[in-house]
C-alpha cells in the first residue's frame, strides 16, 4: 500500500519523491563549502604566523650583499646564432691565414687550400725504407703460422 501512494505521488510531482531531499543536499554542500573556506583561513593565518617568525629571527643582511652576485656558470646564451657566427668567422680566420704556433721550435701556421697544394704536390709521407723488410718478414711468418 505505501509503494502505491509513493508512485502516485511521484507520477504528480514528475520525479521521484523518496530518494533525495534537495534541502539536505544544500545543507550537507554549504556545510562543505564553509568547511574548505575555514581550512583555507586556518591555513593563510598560519603561513602568515611561521612567516613573521622566521624574518624576525633572520639576521640582517651585510651592506655587502647588495651588490648583484654573478651569475653562476654555465650561463645561458643570450644570441646563439651571434655566437655561433663569431665562432665559425674565427675559425675561418685562423684555417685562411699565416701565423706562428711556436717560435722557438719553427712551427707555423699555413692557409688550409696551401697545405692542401702542398700536399697534393709532395704526396702523402711514407715510412722508411728499412721498415719495409720488418713488414715483409712479418707477412711470411704469418703465412708459416697459417700452414702448419
Amino acid at each position: 500500500m505505501v509503494d502505491q501512494d509513493l508512485t502516485a505521488r511521484s507520477a504528480e510531482s514528475g520525479h521521484e519523491v523518496s530518494d533525495i531531499n534537495p534541502k539536505r543536499v544544500a545543507m550537507v554542500g554549504l556545510a562543505l563549502a564553509t568547511v574548505i573556506a575555514l581550512a583555507l583561513l586556518v591555513t593563510y593565518g598560519l603561513f602568515h604566523y611561521f612567516y613573521s617568525g622566521e624574518t624576525r629571527t633572520r639576521p640582517l643582511p651585510s651592506p655587502l650583499s647588495y651588490s648583484r652576485e654573478p651569475t653562476p656558470e654555465p650561463r645561458l646564451s643570450v644570441e646563439p646564432g651571434e655566437e655561433l657566427k663569431t665562432l665559425r668567422s674565427e675559425e675561418d680566420a685562423m684555417l685562411k691565414s699565416y701565423g706562428w704556433i711556436d717560435r722557438d721550435k719553427g712551427v707555423v701556421r699555413i692557409p688550409i687550400d696551401r697545405a692542401i697544394e702542398i700536399l697534393a704536390e709532395r704526396g702523402l709521407p711514407v715510412r722508411a725504407a728499412k721498415s719495409a723488410p720488418a713488414a715483409d718478414q712479418n707477412l711470411q711468418r704469418r703465412k708459416e703460422e697459417t700452414k702448419r
